[in-house]
């Protein structure tokens, strides 16, 4: 072989080309890449000005929370792969070049091309099966898409709950830091005087020591109470996408009833639900996806039909024409895929069972999760009144405390214990308020019905979007839609 080089080449790319090594990041690159995370994270979005109320709490969530961005750009993302797709049903056009050479003419025969030429062509070709096949795939597509769209609902109304009760949790702890702290204050000099009184011998050791041991367990539940509480302001905060750690103030509304709008009839509410919730809708689709391979496996056995028709260029001197058109047609058909037709069409079938079996237990989730939605609200709006009683009552009987001891009638200790059972009592309505806030939404939720107006975008102001927010919620008390619905 005259040129054995002509070999060596592609064997030493082919080489080189499987020798690749790992290439970790450097710790300078890790660095580089978290540093501009980080300044990320919160960038460009509206600072914190005064007090948050819940509708701007809910539209920094909906505008800044990462979780919700992240689905909303796959349901993005997906309608571009959609977009996509259909692109593939357009006919192929395809343009070509090369260039070929020999070091030394054909001696076998008279010369009837030149050592050296130049090729071109520009050809379009169309398939019409492939054509059919695309279309099936885009109507796919798009419904994966619409599945997307579902899925961003549903992270979105888990987001809208959480702020919710996060909101209210936060209120609470806002309400109640100042009088804890007081709290925590007169428990530390109290403890201070009983163990001068003890160590004085002014009072017997057994009742210095169980007073003690009451006074640390004012103390313990007052420490226990606030880091339920201030969790939720850290809660907050995340769910709203903000820095944790910034010091920000939530309003603190005065408690008001919660009224439904939704219909008394649970089989209208599990109708509702039914025909709303995202996750019967994405089973729906799936199945209108799976419906569509039928028409694909149909398309995929059936024979090939091409239509081309192009241009080329040929610059070898010894041909008539170095430049003409060409055109043609050609059939094709794959035997082996209408073996495998019975196959794919028991796949199908089986998938089609699958779903409907699917479809049923997301029904009947549905129905169980309207149903306890509405056990768990009645029954925390029960818990809400007890709870409102007993901080009435420990209110009237702090009073009693204060005005005795006030007469020099009863201990101090007396009196922080009772400040202790009101500010409890105070918390534990709060916080079965929150989880009242919460059932509330849980309801709208468990219908499927989104949190938020038609219409709102994220590209509007947070104000804006609490101001919408709150129409919604105030004006109607709750999403409207879903008397619209039930009225069908």
């Amino acid at each position: 072989m005259k040129f054995p080089f002509i070999w060596t080449v592609p064997a030493v790319l082919l080489a080189s080309g499987c020798a690749v090594k790992t290439e970790p990041f450097t710790p300078e690159a890790n660095a580089t890449f978290a540093h501009e995370k980080l300044l990320r994270v919160t960038a460009n979005q509206e600072p914190i000005v005064g007090s948050i109320d819940l509708y701007q709490a809910m539209a920094r969530a909906l505008k800044y929370n990462l979780d919700t961005k992240v689905e909303i750009m796959q349901a993005a993302l997906k309608m571009r792969e959609a977009d996509l797709v259909t692109y593939s049903a357009l006919p192929k056009v395809v343009a070509g070049a090369g260039y070929a050479g020999r070091n030394e003419a054909d001696a076998s025969t008279p010369s009837t091309r030149d050592d050296n030429i130049q090729t071109a062509d520009l050809t379009f070709s169309w398939n019409i099966l492939d054509f059919g096949l695309s279309y099936v795939r885009a109507k796919q597509a798009a419904d994966e898409a619409l599945i997307q769209e579902e899925m961003k609902r549903r992270i979105v109304n888990k987001v809208i709950e959480d702020v919710r009760t996060a909101y209210w949790r936060a209120v609470s702890y806002q309400r109640l830091v100042g009088r804890m702290r007081s709290l925590e204050v007169r428990v530390a000099r109290a403890l201070r005087d009983t163990r001068g009184l003890s160590s004085g011998g002014e009072s017997s050791p057994l009742v210095a020591l169980t007073y003690e041991r009451e006074l640390i367990e004012v103390k313990r539940e007052v420490e226990t109470l606030e880091g339920e509480l201030k969790v939720a302001k850290s809660q907050l905060a995340a769910l709203m996408n903000v820095t944790p750690g910034t010091d920000f103030t939530v309003t603190v509304p005065k408690r008001a009833s919660t009224k439904l709008a939704v219909p008394d009839s649970m089989p209208e509410m599990f109708r509702i639900a039914v025909e709303n919730r995202p996750e019967m809708r994405e089973v729906a689709y799936r199945t209108r996806i799976n419906e569509k391979e039928v028409n694909a496996a149909l398309l995929d056995i059936l024979p090939g039909f091409n239509v081309y028709a192009g241009t080329n260029y040929d610059s070898n001197e010894f041909i008539a024409t170095n430049d003409w058109l060409s055109w043609g047609a050609k059939i094709s058909f794959n035997a082996m895929k209408l073996a495998s037709l019975p196959a794919v069409t028991d796949k199908i079938e089986a998938q089609k069972e699958v779903l409907d079996a699917r479809a049923l237990s997301v029904a009947m989730a549905i129905m169980t999760q309207v149903h306890i939605s509405r056990v768990r609200y009645a029954h925390l709006n029960k818990s809400y009144g007890t709870a409102a009683a007993l901080s009435n009552v420990s209110h009237r009987i702090l009073k009693q405390v204060r005005d005795e001891t006030s007469a020099q009638r009863t201990s101090e200790q007396i009196l922080i214990r009772e400040e202790m059972n009101a500010l409890l009592a105070d918390a534990k309505l709060d916080m079965a308020y929150a989880d009242l806030q919460n059932a509330y939404a849980n309801i709208y939720a468990s219908l499927g019905v989104d949190p938020f107006p038609v219409g709102l975008s994220t590209g509007s102001s947070v104000e804006q979007m609490a101001m919408q927010l709150r129409t919604m919620w105030t004006d109607t008390g709750g999403p409207a839609k879903v008397e619209v619905i039930a009225a069908k």
